[in-house]
């Protein structure tokens, strides 16, 4: 009998890997090859079977779901098929499914995927099962699972093999089943007040000089370097312009910069403009936005997260980031008479800034240094500078600040939002000028021309808000790093040759 075929770029087998192979032709020789079922019929699903036993009981079902564990006593048999709800108990007769069946059954491996026409019915432990009356081989899986008592522990094979992490460990398929909630929960919110969502380009002609930094790509048939969006701001306001007067986005966003606990270089963004509305209503309708998406997800507007409780119930703290930068060290940006002196200031404290930075470069260095890191319940930090808020809209009694604020939950930046700048004139010089930084940096940014050119049609006032979805998700799901809210995190592709290995049961 010729083995199940291994080419030349086939990664080394274990000996279990090899009997499962070995298995799988006996079946294919024998006619009956798993890989051409195209369908099986499912009637129940694990979770509707354990609610509704009173009314399931005696009544025949038809279940599927991936094999776990098995106990093989003699004549009969239990195991457990994990499906989309969760799993449950089968038991398995040979006098109820045939002597060749029960056989075939035995040599199902762990991991292979079954389907089950049976009874449903209580063992005498309290079990809720289903008495099998037919076993079929849907799927045969070649791999070995991780052993059910350590898992799968590994944390970077676990962010790689996504696909293995949910098998083994529940509690990732909740998170995930969590995050659909919370991302439904957004858009119903932002449905019921008036929203409509849109879906702007993801592949960019310009370069421009915000301070993320874009992934570059290339269209062969223009012939044009093009790059992955850094935000979905201009294009959302460009509709607001167009008449559209509350627009949002659910989208991804690519920046390529470094990874840590809350960055990934692909991440989900929720950006929202209001016409008419100020960065005070945006404030408003962050508040009740959490609030409404926390009780949605949770059914509370207290949330735990790594052992603290975060309070989300409205009204959330306010304070300016100069305020808070003289609470929290002493600093009064309001006597600051030259970015000398701030940087001056800086360099006194050993807060490094560049050797160009300005008073508002300063102040939020001093920010991230000394105030960010403490604000653990949720906190709207109000009025940046200028110099960092390109595109915000400036505070009519003092011109250095803008109407913007970011806000903050366990001592991290979850969004930002302003009164949007709808000065066409002002754009263009603070395009200007911060295409004229970078170039200074080194690095290419170019002035969105059709952007101004949009705000010279008019845009009326405006409140936008952009927040990080997953960050969100990290918080409602008691996450520590954006890796565990994320699918498929951005990984480093392991060495050409290398393999990933997992402690199973089978050797």
């Amino acid at each position: 009998m010729a083995d199940y075929p291994v080419t030349p770029l086939t990664p080394p087998l274990t000996e279990q890997e090899i009997i499962r192979r070995q298995k799988l032709q006996k079946l294919i020789d024998a006619g009956e090859n798993p890989y051409e079922i195209t369908r099986f019929d499912v009637t129940h699903r694990s979770a509707a079977i354990l609610a509704g036993f009173e009314e399931l009981e005696g009544r025949e079902v038809s279940i599927a779901g991936r094999m776990t564990s098995r106990r093989v006593m003699g004549k009969a048999s239990f195991a457990h098929l994990l499906d989309g709800e969760g799993d449950i108990q089968i038991y398995v007769r040979r006098d109820d499914v045939g002597e060749e069946s029960y056989a075939a059954f035995k040599q199902d491996d762990i991991g292979d995927i079954l389907g089950v026409k049976g009874t449903v019915f209580r063992t005498q432990t309290g079990e809720i099962s289903v008495h099998a009356t037919s076993v079929t081989l849907l799927c045969k899986s070649l791999k070995v699972l991780p052993e059910k008592y350590h898992g799968l522990t590994d944390t970077d094979l676990r962010y790689r093999q996504r696909y293995v992490d949910m098998i083994v460990n529940p509690e990732v398929r909740d998170t995930f089943r969590k995050r659909s909630r919370i991302i439904a929960a957004v858009r119903e919110f932002l449905d019921s007040h008036g929203y409509i969502e849109v879906d702007t380009p993801v592949l960019h002609t310009l370069e421009i000089g915000a301070s993320a930094r874009p992934f570059r790509t290339h269209h062969n048939a223009l012939n044009l370097d093009m790059f992955l969006r850094i935000e979905t701001e201009l294009y959302l306001k460009r509709l607001i312009v167009g008449g559209f007067e509350r627009v949002y986005e659910v989208g991804r966003i690519f920046r390529n910069e470094g990874m840590d606990a809350t960055h990934n270089p692909e991440f989900t963004s929720v950006e929202t403009y209001q016409a008419y509305a100020d960065y005070k209503d945006i404030m408003e309708m962050v508040e009740q936005l959490y609030e409404f998406v926390a009780i949605k997800a949770l059914g509370t507007t207290d949330v735990n997260y790594q052992g603290q409780v975060i309070h989300l119930k409205a009204p959330w703290k306010r304070i300016t980031m100069a305020d808070a930068v003289r609470e929290a060290c002493g600093e009064d940006y309001s006597a600051w008479q030259s970015d000398e002196e701030a940087r001056a200031i800086c360099d006194k404290r050993g807060v490094h800034v560049e050797k160009d930075a300005r008073k508002g470069d300063c102040l939020a260095a001093l920010f991230d240094e000394y105030v960010e890191a403490s604000l653990v319940q949720p906190t709207f930090i109000m009025d940046y500078p200028v110099e960092i808020s390109p595109l915000a809209k400036r505070k009519p009694d003092n011109p250095e600040l803008t109407e913007r604020f970011e806000f903050f939950i366990t001592g991290h930046e979850m969004g930002n939002a302003f009164s949007e700048l709808n000065d066409p004139v002002d754009q263009r010089r603070r395009f200007e000028e911060q295409v004229a930084l970078r170039a200074s940096q080194g690095i290419h940014a170019e002035v969105d021309e059709d952007f101004v050119n949009a705000l010279e049609y008019g845009m009326p006032p405006t409140g936008g808000l952009g927040f990080g979805l997953d960050r969100l998700i990290m918080l409602l799901t008691d996450s520590a790093t954006i890796r565990d809210v994320l699918l498929f995190p951005t990984m480093k592709p392991l060495d050409a040759g290398s393999g990933d290995t997992v402690q199973n049961a089978e050797g």
